[in-house]
């Protein structure tokens, strides 16, 4: 068996999505499982605004044994097992939930290859998160790729409250609880 970790979540309709990243499968970038919302750049795409364009990446590191994740967004990093991995990697284990904007993530299995015995292991649950969780829900907003200044999610639509431009292509940035 291959080194294997199974992500769930509830895509915009509620429904209930799942997807498995094995470690060396074909991706955009090799060696990585890329996530975000660009479909030019990411293996596991989402709609949601709140989601950057490339969020994050997903590895197996040979040398801890052990899934990983990693921002690729230090304007809007993710929530992983509740801290803000504003820059870094995080250990994924069994039940490890990661935040990319509004949408959650949980992962629900772990599997990887003991190197010396060759048998598959199951990884460790993921610690309770620290007391050092948010409070609230985290807000979000998109910053205008002219002037720089933020603008919320209602402008999508309408442009940069500030000079007009058009926020289609705009960074999602996390504004705090």
């Amino acid at each position: 068996m291959t080194n294997q970790l199974t992500l769930d979540w509830k895509d915009e309709a509620g429904v209930r999505q799942n997807q498995i990243i094995q470690d060396g499968q074909p991706s955009k970038n090799p060696g990585t499982f890329r996530l975000g919302r660009d479909p030019a750049k990411c293996d596991l795409v989402f709609s949601h605004q709140s989601v950057s364009g490339l969020h994050v990446e997903i590895f197996f590191d040979r040398e801890s044994n052990e899934f990983k994740v990693r921002n690729l967004r230090p304007s809007n990093p993710p929530l992983v097992d509740g801290n803000i991995l504003d820059r870094g990697e995080a250990k994924l284990s069994l039940g490890s939930r990661i935040y990319l904007g509004q949408v959650q993530l949980e992962v629900t299995a772990v599997a990887a290859a003991d190197p010396e015995s060759q048998q598959t292991v199951l990884l460790s649950p993921a610690p309770a998160p620290p007391n050092r969780l948010p409070t609230g829900p985290m807000k979000y907003g998109l910053q205008c790729p002219k002037c720089q200044r933020i603008s919320p999610y209602a402008h999508l639509e309408s442009g940069c409250s500030w000079c007009g431009t058009s926020l289609a292509a705009a960074a999602s940035v996390v504004l705090g609880p």
